[in-house]
């Protein structure tokens, strides 16, 4: 679709009064520090859709009834959907400016939210996977479209994710085919798992009308596939998280490069053990080709080369939850301890603790 003036002054119309792009341009500002988008609770259990400059301001914080987990940022203006965490019926669109709730997104009565969204890149669409619970571990795609300040679900719109219990999606190069991360899990409004000893996880890529392109499985039935990350050249990293035995040690990330098949990326037993059978956030840095991992529940921040597989980074930090690209490196969120920004310069590795609140941030967080 190509975007003529009278389709952006709509879509500005469409979320309260941005006329322009010119607005959202100066309210980003030149050289600002980066806003980071993310979940957040506080220790009353509050749930927040939340904005933070990376330097420590304030940019809102603004309560909503369920929790939220990813974020979907509209492509060039200044809103965004806080997903509702599975199997949240709500999600929340927000406006980045002020935090002002603009609209609380509903999911239809047989259908709830997987946590994840995508705006298209000409703006107008929105995609968020979602279960359908008529018949109980069916994946589809929720197709949203931004009209008169609102999303608005097309009722005879979604498409299947081929595939059961979808996740996370994302773009591939191009922008008009998505791949999806189907996690093989039923779950039949709740979060209770009901067919562990017969998941069905699968990474599918589909164009974004619904036709399948490719469909690839691993070899471990109980790794559900629930989270990645794609490359400016299609590289796609996948997180994984283990439903088998306690005692089992099995690949959690894997790799599909352009023209290979799906197979597990190289990682070290010794970090694998580390990662108690869970990974969560997964953020690839095209330019300095790397990719980084929060494995939360062993406490550890991973970054690799995306090509080698050479470990760059990798330490302790208390529950980490979210990653993304930022700058030369990385911003990584905690659920239980603080933000911590990774990078490099002139070919050392830097650290240091951001000026954010510390805790209860949820697994996934957008920066921009």
């Amino acid at each position: 679709m190509t975007l003529t003036r009278r389709h952006l002054l709509g879509m500005g119309a469409a979320i309260g009064g941005v006329a322009a792009l010119g607005g959202w341009a100066l309210w980003q500002g030149r050289g600002q520090s980066p806003l980071l988008l993310s979940a957040r609770n506080d220790a009353a259990g509050q749930h927040f859709c939340a904005g933070y400059f990376l330097d420590g301001r304030r940019a809102f914080a603004t309560p909503v009834a369920e929790r939220c987990h990813d974020v979907a940022r509209h492509p060039f203006l200044p809103v965004a959907l806080f997903v509702g965490r599975r199997p949240s019926r709500e999600s929340y669109l927000v406006d980045l400016r002020d935090g002002r709730l603009l609209q609380t997104v509903r999911s239809q009565p047989q259908r709830h939210f997987y946590g994840h969204a995508v705006f298209h890149g000409a703006g107008e669409w929105l995609y968020a996977t979602e279960n359908d619970l008529d018949e109980p571990g069916r994946g589809v795609l929720g197709r949203y479209r931004l009209e008169s300040g609102s999303l608005r679900l097309i009722h005879d719109g979604e498409v299947p994710t081929h595939g059961v219990g979808p996740h996370q999606l994302a773009w591939m190069p191009g922008g008009e085919s998505l791949v999806v991360a189907n996690g093989g899990i039923r779950t039949e409004g709740s979060r209770e798992k009901t067919n562990l000893d017969n998941m069905a996880p699968s990474l599918v890529i589909m164009d974004r009308h619904g036709e399948l392109h490719s469909k690839e499985t691993l070899r471990h039935q109980q790794s559900s596939i629930r989270h990645l990350a794609v490359a400016d050249d299609g590289t796609v990293i996948t997180g994984q998280q283990y439903q088998g035995d306690a005692w089992e040690s099995v690949p959690l990330l894997a790799v599909r490069r352009p023209g290979d098949a799906y197979q597990p990326f190289p990682v070290a037993p010794s970090q694998l053990a580390m990662m108690d059978q869970y990974t969560a956030s997964i953020a690839i840095h095209s330019r300095r080709r790397q990719v980084a991992m929060t494995a939360p529940r062993g406490n550890r921040f991973f970054v690799w080369d995306l090509d080698s597989a050479e470990t760059l980074v990798d330490v302790p930090m208390a529950d980490c939850a979210g990653v993304g690209v930022v700058d030369e490196g990385f911003a990584v969120t905690s659920g239980q301890g603080r933000c911590r920004y990774f990078g490099y310069r002139d070919g050392q590795l830097q650290s240091q603790w951001l000026d954010l609140p510390g805790g209860w941030w949820d697994n996934h967080l957008r920066l921009g």
